[in-house]
């Protein structure tokens, strides 16, 4: 490899001079190098990896990091239940295939355990058994400032009866095991899901376990409503969805409550003070 000539001493010269760097590729590289704080890079240019350029939203939209659910997760929760809850009243008004099949269903699930283990699933939906529950979560969540997630779970309980009240004088259906109609949507699986479900997100922060245990409760009210005789399978079925578009707002609104508090959570330092 070629060199720089070095210049020739004088006789007045004490001692070699020092070697002199090049001023060439090298030196151009560690000068980017310096510059953009990487030593791959010869400019200052920023890294273009998407991890490099990314930023996080703090309403929570996707693409954040972490994944926080966003508007189109809100839309599926709404639109895909609405269909099946369309679909169900449908086939209800119009005694369709899958009413037959409802009502066959029924007539082999009616009677199959205990009453008293049957009433006591179907009682779990009662109003004075379910409202006490949410309304302590509610509770608990404006002492702690939740006031947004609170007020959604309060409005999806006022909301049951407004709803089920006017689609059951509509529907008008009979019972199954009485002429008296006006048993479609179940009004107790929807207070059961609305109660215990919006309870459960309320608290999900502080206590895991409320999720799965509002689960249980409102799979053991509707369970409980079919093996009594109180409700069609599709009765319960159109409830549950009913519930899912009640409590998706307040699932949304809570998440995002939850990404909000953690990003505002001051890091915890680990130098020396």
């Amino acid at each position: 490899m070629r060199e720089t000539p070095r210049p020739q001493g004088t006789a007045g010269d004490t001692g070699a001079e020092p070697p002199q760097p090049r001023t060439g590729r090298a030196l151009a590289h560690t000068a980017g190098a310096s510059r953009s704080g990487s030593p791959l890079r010869s400019d200052g240019r920023p890294p273009h990896t998407p991890r490099g350029t990314r930023h996080t939203d703090e309403a929570g939209r996707p693409g954040t990091t972490p994944p926080v659910p966003g508007r189109p997760a809100l839309l599926v929760l709404l639109l895909l239940p609405a269909l099946l809850f369309a679909a169900a009243t449908w086939q209800v008004l119009a005694r369709g295939p899958v009413v037959r099949l409802d009502e066959r269903v029924s007539g082999a699930l009616v009677g199959s355990v205990p009453a008293p283990v049957a009433e006591l699933g179907a009682d779990l939906g009662n109003m004075p058994v379910a409202v006490p529950v949410l309304v302590a979560a509610v509770v608990w969540a404006v002492r702690r400032g939740a006031r947004a997630a609170a007020g959604w779970a309060a409005l999806a309980m006022v909301l049951v009866p407004v709803l089920v009240v006017p689609l059951k004088l509509l529907v008008d259906r009979a019972g199954p095991l009485t002429e008296a109609t006006g048993y479609y949507p179940s009004g107790h699986t929807a207070t059961a899901m609305a109660a215990y479900g919006g309870a459960a997100l309320l608290v999900r922060e502080r206590w895991r376990w409320a999720t799965p245990v509002a689960v249980f409760l409102t799979a053991a009210t509707g369970a409980g409503l079919v093996l009594r005789g109180y409700h069609w399978p599709l009765d319960v079925a159109g409830s549950l969805c009913l519930g899912v578009l009640l409590l998706a707002p307040l699932w949304w609104v809570s998440s995002s409550g939850r990404r909000r508090s953690s990003g505002r959570t001051p890091r915890r330092r680990t130098g020396p003070s």
